[in-house]
Parts: C-alpha cells; sequence; structure tokens
C-alpha cells in the first residue's frame, strides 16, 4: 500500500511503497530543536522504498550529537518543514517526519527515545516502551 506526503508549501512530495515498519517518538534536544516543538513523531521507512516526487530537500549535517555521529536532517528551504531523518545506525533506513505524512490516522507510537531530556510536562503512555536514550 502506497503512502504520500509533503512539506507545507508542496515543493516536496514523497511516496514510500508500503506502510512504514517502525513508528516513534524522539525526545532527543536536537529533535525538539528541529521540530520547534517537544518531540519529533517520525516513521522508520527502508531506504529503498522512499521514493521522492518532487523537489530536492535540503541537508543539514547534525554533528552536535552524543555518539559523535552526524545525523542527517533533510527539510524543503522553501518552507523549512523537516521532512526526514538518516542516522548511521540504521544505514538503511529513513525516519519520516509523521507530520509531512497525507495520512496520519495508522500513527501510532511504538516507542519513545531519549526520554531523559523529555520536556518535563509531556507523560509517557505506560503501555509504549520509554528508552533513556537511543533504541539499542
Amino acid at each position: 500500500m502506497s503512502e504520500t506526503g509533503q512539506c507545507l508549501c508542496g515543493e516536496i512530495k514523497y511516496s514510500i511503497d508500503n506502510t512504514p515498519e517502525m513508528a516513534g517518538v524522539c525526545h532527543c534536544k536536537n529533535c525538539q530543536r528541529q521540530a520547534g516543538s517537544a518531540f519529533s513523531t517520525l516513521a522508520g521507512v527502508p531506504l529503498e522504498q522512499f521514493h521522492l516526487t518532487s523537489g530536492q530537500p535540503k541537508l543539514y549535517k547534525d554533528s552536535d550529537t552524543e555518539s559523535g555521529n552526524s545525523v542527517e536532517r533533510f527539510f524543503c528551504g522553501t518552507c523549512g518543514s523537516p521532512i526526514y531523518s538518516a542516522v548511521p545506525s540504521f544505514a538503511d533506513m529513513i525516519f519520516l517526519k509523521t507530520g509531512t505524512m497525507d495520512d496520519t490516522s495508522a500513527f501510532a507510537p511504538q516507542f519513545h527515545i531519549w526520554s531523559d531530556t523529555k520536556q518535563n510536562w509531556v507523560d509517557l503512555a505506560g503501555s509504549v516502551p520509554v528508552s533513556p536514550r537511543n533504541l539499542g
């Protein structure tokens, strides 16, 4: 089942071949800064199933990470919408920012990561696994 998405201005559009393989929430400070919010909602998609159909996102290499490994953050250069991230520990996968997906009705987090840096007012559901750092 193919799914689609786009940035706020519509310059960047994409499709994915199947439903994302995983869905989660990242509470790291860098995701908070990138999203301008308390966290970032993510959908893990195998790289070969992700297709840009319009536009070309800009890349910011985020090297200010605890591990020292750069996170590649792709975004629209016109409206600034974050589109997806690529992390070295998941080389064959990208992590879509779920807010860019056209249909988010099936999104349900399967995990929370970097909970040790979550904002204090955020309450995490007891039924969803929580990791104080990254998945590992």
